[in-house]
């Protein structure tokens, strides 16, 4: 169940970890007119930049983190992960890894999957922007790939959430996009292929041996008065944040 007044949706599977901030924004609670209304994070949108400030000032506040600890980047639909050790706003990552204490990956999400993978034990966090683009070259095998083999996870410790995005009902694509996709993520409907992103998602996780995983019933178009839906609202709309960190 989601309130108008909820921010914040905090995944069941991180909750009893402490230190750990770790979630996606809804549309709600923030300061944004329409077609942003209201809580739009998205900096490459058309709304105020007063408004979107205000709005990262709010959400902040609200799960107690310094909007300056947030690691962001202008993302391009590939598959360039950022190993970040000190918070910034960068260019051309759509992955986003986090070593160190007090530095919170995030990543915008409108309709593509978000993706958050936690190691309590290590204290690392990553999120993933998974479009269909990204998915394909698989991002988020690639991240998750990193994190066991550069920085000593173990896939049974790592938590993973996938977040609220678009969904295989309201998913439909051209034949050249599905036939990029394995069968088992992909459906006809009406003669109409449609791609299931977050099976997509699950299946690159559980080739790796993470099996801890949390898959948000939310889709961005069919609770589109919730999430922003960029198909949904015709490229016309705001962006959530999905994002990870551990306070020192």
């Amino acid at each position: 169940m989601i309130n108008h007044s909820d921010l914040f949706i905090k995944p069941e599977i991180f909750k009893n970890i402490p230190q750990l901030v770790a979630g996606v924004s809804t549309r709600h609670g923030g300061k944004s007119p329409s077609p942003y209304q209201s809580l739009n994070l998205g900096v490459h949108t058309e709304d105020h930049p007063t408004n979107i400030q205000a709005n990262l000032l709010l959400l902040c506040q609200n799960i107690g983190i310094d909007p300056a600890h947030l690691a962001r980047s202008f993302q391009t639909h590939q598959d360039v992960i950022w190993e970040c050790s000190e918070p910034n706003y960068a260019q051309g990552f759509d992955a986003i890894i986090s070593t160190t204490p007090n530095i919170f990956s995030a990543v915008g999400i409108a309709d593509c999957c978000p993706v958050l993978l936690v190691d309590q034990n290590q204290k690392i966090t990553a999120a993933i922007h998974a479009g269909w683009k990204g998915s394909v070259l698989c991002i988020v095998a690639k991240t998750a790939q990193l994190l066991l083999s550069k920085y000593g996870c173990q896939a049974q410790d790592i938590l993973a959430y996938i977040g609220p995005c678009i969904s295989l009902t309201h998913f439909e694509v051209g034949d050249e996009v599905a036939a990029q996709f394995s069968s088992s993520c992909k459906q006809l409907f009406q003669d109409k292929w449609h791609v299931d992103l977050k099976k997509h998602q699950v299946i690159q996780l559980n080739e790796l041996g993470i099996t801890q995983i949390e898959i948000s019933p939310w889709c961005t178009v069919e609770h589109n008065e919730h999430f922003f839906s960029h198909r949904k609202e015709q490229g016309i709309t705001g962006r959530m944040l999905a994002l990870a960190g551990f306070h020192a």
